[in-house]
């Protein structure tokens, strides 16, 4: 074989595997969810997500407001609006919600029987807000590596938790998972 020949036989080859790397196109986009974090101030919201996120969580501050974190997975992308859970931010929770996904509620499993009320409260009311009322639900009791520590049952009475309480019959249709962390 020529030396031409060898050459147009490798440029062949090259165009060929530059077709098969190159022309397929990019790889197919993940999926991108958007969710809402709730839960009262210290709950541990902006650790969880830093977690996820894979960040230091030396640094972590209390979040004021609200922020937006993309937790990468490898079948999926999750948009986080984290909302701060000051009295004082509390009630424009509700402003976020548009658009939302899906719903993370994070407990401070070991707080005061008054926050553990006003959580329960809060969880009342986004579970009953028309723009949540039929997205699933993931709720997480933080912090159970202290001393004082709930479970997800003796944190919220049974009545939450089955969907049983007459003034939650929008539960029902809603896909609720528990974790301890």
């Amino acid at each position: 074989m020529s030396d031409l020949r060898i050459t147009e036989a490798f440029l062949y080859m090259d165009y060929l595997c530059f077709r098969a790397l190159c022309c397929k196109g990019p790889p197919p986009a993940r999926p991108e969810y958007d969710l809402v974090c709730i839960g009262l101030t210290g709950s541990g919201k902006t650790s969880l997500l830093s977690k996820l996120c894979s960040e230091s969580p030396e640094n972590v501050v209390s979040t004021t407001g609200f922020s937006i974190k993309a937790v990468p997975f490898q079948n999926a992308i999750l948009n986080v609006k984290e909302l701060g859970g000051a009295d004082n931010i509390r009630k424009y929770w509700s402003r976020y919600y548009q658009g939302s996904q899906g719903v993370i509620f994070v407990l401070d499993s070991a707080s005061s029987e008054d926050d553990l009320e006003a959580a329960r409260n809060e969880l009342h009311s986004a579970l009953q807000h028309p723009q949540l009322c039929t997205l699933p639900f993931l709720i997480l009791a933080n912090h159970q590596d202290k001393p004082a520590a709930r479970s997800v049952q003796e944190g919220f009475r049974e009545d939450y938790l089955t969907g049983n309480d007459k003034h939650l019959e929008k539960t029902q249709r809603k896909q609720i998972m528990y974790y301890t962390l």
